[in-house]
């Protein structure tokens, strides 16, 4: 199971093991890459000289404080700086599906946040070994099927454009949240399950570009790259910065099981690990983060928001992964973390235990999404009911 695989590390629990016992368990299951939602400075000094890469995160809230140079200056400085070279931070995520909160002061926000982000990294000499991003809910996409058609809400299309912009400037990845776990709950007559758990199934075919999809992720960064290359950008790093399927929901969450979590995240980590691209993109990197490393019992939703974790707080898996884990004898008594984990005593920084509030409920954006794949479905039906009724004509 050692593969390149990233994975989350949400803090959202009162019931979390102490950062350096998260150490070995990241390792037993071969994931070299993390993504926090803040910079917390236990987990960062933690992971330090353990080889481990990084991307942490700036909260939502803190970007109007991001326009300011120096205050940018101050967090990169505090929140990066401090701990490298020891602990490989490689990228920044610089708010967290800011588009789709339909906020447009925070949007507008946006843009500002990361050239001030990426201008402090360039004066302390870090611009080439850190990258500054933001990772977008699928949502941000107007249409998903066929995914050569993919295209991003009219609306967004001008902020996403100086954004995508800003990646090809500074050569960082565009990031998407793609749950195919949603477009199933949402209608699980129609979206056939094999296909989103990435079993077995006959797929369905592109009719624009004849590729064959046999699994609804792929199909969505497709999307998403057809979407970036109708803006004109065509050779854009995609990166999935989460994805993944809950072990267990309320009544109406139908899907969020042990067995379709496993089926999910083992059959995803074993894409990854056979190294091998989308249908549209065969020779480029899945550089997937699954989400998440722990089950967090403070989340707010329904009880799947809850129960993302592939592992339990005692390091024991959440369901069979394939690997044992490790065992972290319980909490450590800490203080949920919710948010950017800065330790600079100032009045507009993120302090230690603060929290993105983007991050609180990665369901909140998720239902546009889904209207394409409802779309897509009913014209199978419609397709196939055609075909049938050709052939008892004949």
């Amino acid at each position: 199971m050692a593969t390149s695989i990233g994975i989350n590390y949400g803090q959202i629990a009162d019931n979390l093991p102490p950062p350096e016992k998260v150490v070995p368990l990241v390792k037993s299951m071969g994931a070299t890459r993390v993504k926090l939602y803040d910079a917390d400075p236990h987990v960062l000094k933690a992971f330090a000289n353990s080889g481990v890469e990084f991307i942490v995160s700036l909260g939502n809230e803190y970007l109007s404080d991001m326009k300011d140079p120096a205050k940018a200056q101050a967090w990169v400085k505090t929140n990066v700086q401090a701990y490298l070279p020891a602990t490989k931070i490689t990228c920044i995520a610089v708010g967290n599906e800011v588009l789709t909160f339909n906020n447009t002061a925070l949007s507008d926000n946006l843009l500002p946040a990361m050239e001030n982000v990426y201008a402090a990294l360039v004066s302390m000499n870090l611009d080439k070994q850190v990258s500054v991003t933001t990772a977008h809910s699928v949502a941000i996409l107007e249409t998903s099927y066929p995914p050569s058609s993919g295209a991003f809400r009219r609306d967004l299309v001008s902020c996403i454009t100086q954004v995508v912009d800003f990646h090809c400037k500074t050569g960082s990845p565009f990031l998407i949240n793609a749950y195919p776990y949603f477009a199933y709950k949402a209608d699980p007559k129609q979206v056939q399950l094999d296909f989103v758990l990435f079993q077995p199934n006959q797929g369905i075919v592109d009719p624009v570009t004849n590729l064959h999809y046999d699994n609804m992720l792929f199909a969505q960064i497709d999307a998403v790259h057809s979407a970036l290359a109708s803006i004109g950008y065509k050779n854009v790093c995609v990166q999935i910065s989460e994805t993944g399927w809950p072990s267990k929901g309320d009544a109406d969450e139908l899907g969020a099981t042990p067995d379709n979590a496993r089926k999910y995240n083992c059959n995803l980590i074993k894409l990854v690990s056979q190294k091998k691209g989308t249908p549209l993109k065969p020779n480029s990197n899945l550089n997937i983060y699954v989400f998440a490393l722990f089950n967090e019992n403070l989340k707010p939703g329904p009880m799947s928001e809850r129960n993302y974790g592939l592992f339990k707080p005692d390091g024991t898996p959440s369901y069979p992964l394939g690997f044992a884990g490790v065992s972290t004898n319980s909490s450590s008594g800490r203080s949920p973390a919710t948010g950017s984990g800065s330790t600079t005593p100032t009045s507009w920084s993120p302090q230690d235990g603060s929290s993105s509030p983007g991050y609180m409920s990665i369901t909140s954006n998720s239902g546009r999404g889904l209207f394409c794949w409802k779309s897509w479905i009913m014209q199978l039906h419609i397709i196939v009911g055609s075909i049938l009724l050709l052939f008892s004509q004949l």
